[in-house]
């Protein structure tokens, strides 16, 4: 029908600025918090792309369920207030028929849901905790940020560099200290360099500077100056990243047994489920009373998606805790969601019956 492909083409129009606008807000927070953490010395600049890309495959389930929501929220408000929805009404169609079209336009999206929910976002959890213990595994130098002061091998050994090339080959005014048998070392020097040697070991050789060395506790001290001096650094081994229900793939969350692993899989299904239902919702609450404002609908359309939300994130809690049983807690939500859709179509079609009854 020439009218469902009006309304679908409306839809992802309406879609299309929401995602856009929801996804600079979200990718924008997100890049604050990495670049923070890079300048904190937590990550490298390099790994800020990487990190931010698989943190945007792991909240575009959220993202695209709101998106989902709010479109077609916003389509047949616009619908309501520019009087569409009289001329629908009195050509004797019910609100019913919206459910059609708004179905059609849903389907991909919830089934981009579900592949995201059930294999991306896991796959990016599981990449994000990988490569940030491979870039913790790293060697020291390569941790260290200008400016900033670095703890190492659990606060063994502190790296201050106020200068460092591009390529790290080049360090100025270096401050080293560490702790060895004991004893608490402090080097200083004006400039730096890497050295690799034939065996593959790498060091730092640090260039006319001096190194403090005192017993704590005891008036022993030495200072000690220098032409050259050599500090190893070294790469440890990359431990895996822990399998955590989040990180797993669907076909061995399906094999789990542990009420995590139940919790997780009650998540990944509850998003698709919940994004159609929400796209249901959005018919009934679309309504606009000019008596009672333009603002009413979206603000009780807000509530119910928090409700909704807060009540997926409660069952998953619960059933993690062993407090609800799996069934329970992936049904209990969405049938609790299920009775408001069921009354406000019935209020709708009622008001409407006796709008046509009185003008009869």
């Amino acid at each position: 029908m020439i009218f469902e492909r009006a309304v679908r083409r409306e839809f992802a129009q309406a879609a299309a600025g929401i995602s856009v606008a929801l996804l600079a807000i979200l990718t924008s927070t997100q890049l604050i918090r990495l670049l923070k953490d890079a300048a904190g010395g937590s990550i490298v600049p390099e790994a800020v792309a990487s990190l931010l890309g698989f943190a945007a495959l792991n909240f575009m389930p959220i993202l695209l369920s709101l998106t989902l929501f709010v479109s077609i929220l916003l389509s047949l408000t616009r619908s309501y207030r520019d009087s569409e929805m009289v001329v629908w009404f009195s050509s004797g169609l019910p609100l019913t028929a919206w459910v059609r079209p708004v179905i059609k336009f849903a389907l991909p999206i919830v089934l981009a849901i579900a592949l995201l929910a059930g294999f991306l976002s896991p796959w990016a959890n599981y990449q994000t905790a990988d490569y940030r213990q491979r870039l913790a595994a790293k060697s020291e130098l390569s941790q260290v940020s200008p400016g900033v002061f670095r703890e190492v091998k659990k606060g063994g050994r502190v790296f201050f560099v106020e200068a460092l090339s591009s390529d790290a080959s080049q360090v100025g005014n270096v401050f080293v200290a560490s702790v060895q048998e004991g004893k608490l070392g402090v080097v200083m020097s004006n400039s730096g360099h890497q050295e690799v040697t034939a065996n593959g070991d790498r060091f730092v050789v640090l260039d006319s500077g001096r190194r403090y060395e005192v017993e704590p506790g005891t008036p022993q001290f030495k200072i000690l100056e220098f032409e050259r001096y050599r500090v190893r650094v070294e790469d440890r081994e990359a431990s895996p990243a822990d399998q955590t229900p989040s990180r797993m793939p669907i076909t061995e969350l399906l094999s789990d047994d542990s009420n995590p692993a139940r919790a997780e899989l009650l998540w990944r299904i509850g998003m698709p489920v919940s994004a159609l239902i929400l796209s249901l919702l959005a018919i009934p609450l679309s309504y606009v009373n000019p008596r009672a404002g333009r603002s009413a609908n979206m603000l009780i359309a807000i509530l119910i998606y928090a409700i909704y939300t807060n009540l997926m994130s409660a069952s998953q809690a619960w059933v993690a805790q062993g407090k609800l049983s799996f069934w329970v807690g992936a049904t209990a939500a969405h049938l609790l969601m299920l009775l408001p859709l069921v009354i406000l179509f019935h209020h709708r079609m009622a008001v409407r019956a006796v709008w046509r009854g009185g003008s009869a």
